[in-house]
């Protein structure tokens, strides 16, 4: 660590402006590209949480200074120790019900929310590292998931764009045009691995659906797969889910 943030560390008025200001610039930061994407948890949640968690900790570190000055008269007749991880612990745990407010999973089987989720949670944990003083570990922190907001999604669609494998949601007319679906997709050397049939609620008439897990051959991609398919004449809808 840097000795010359050692005097940050001490529990001082200073030091606790610094450490709940940096926890409301680093958690907005991270909920910033949560808000611009219209996710539910953005801009406020990420650094109410992250402010929060940072609190949470401050109050442990006032709760051991407490106990060795002014109450140590009170603590040593009441036998009370002091354990300064004991009330930041909640915090992980107490997260998991917020996180799991995010999650939904849609009618398509799409799981949604998981990156917000884990935002939050690691929201929550980055300000627990600065209500303890430990500055380097936010700021790399900070960085590394600045990066993999920004830049990973980049890279993990080049990686699906090429993948053999692929699921598919289409919409269509009638339950007899699957077949014709199945056939089509397998005169092309598509390997079929599941259909799970289905009917959206909320479109006119329950316009049935079909999710398709498969797998291309090499000649084959996705978008060449998907404009074949949406050329049927049978087919309304149809994505990559």
């Amino acid at each position: 660590m840097l000795p010359i943030l050692d005097p940050l560390r001490q529990f001082t008025i200073h030091s606790v402006i610094l450490r709940l200001t940096l926890a409301v610039i680093s958690g907005g930061i991270l909920g910033l590209n949560r808000a611009k994407k219209g996710r539910a948890a953005g801009f406020r949640t990420h650094m109410f949480v992250c402010m929060g968690a940072a609190l949470t900790m401050l109050m442990s570190q006032y709760y051991t200074v407490m106990l060795a000055g002014p109450w140590s008269q009170a603590a040593s007749a009441l036998g009370a120790k002091s354990d300064v991880s004991r009330i930041g612990a909640q915090v992980i745990s107490g997260i998991g019900f917020l996180g799991a407010g995010t999650i939904l999973v849609t009618s398509r089987q799409e799981v949604k929310g998981l990156t917000t989720a884990a935002g939050l949670w690691a929201s929550a944990c980055m300000g627990l590292a600065i209500g303890a003083g430990f500055y380097e570990c936010v700021i790399l922190a900070c960085l590394y998931m600045m990066v993999s907001i920004q830049l990973l999604p980049l890279v993990e669609a080049f990686i699906v764009e090429r993948s053999r494998n692929m699921n598919i949601y289409i919409e269509f007319h009638a339950i007899d045009d699957v077949g014709r679906i199945i056939n089509h997709l397998k005169a092309q050397n598509v390997r079929i691995y599941d259909v799970e049939i289905g009917r959206d609620k909320d479109a006119p008439g329950r316009q049935p659906n079909a999710l398709l897990t498969i797998r291309l051959s090499q000649s084959n991609d996705h978008e060449r797969l998907l404009a074949a398919i949406a050329a049927l004449p049978c087919v309304t809808k149809i994505d990559e889910v």
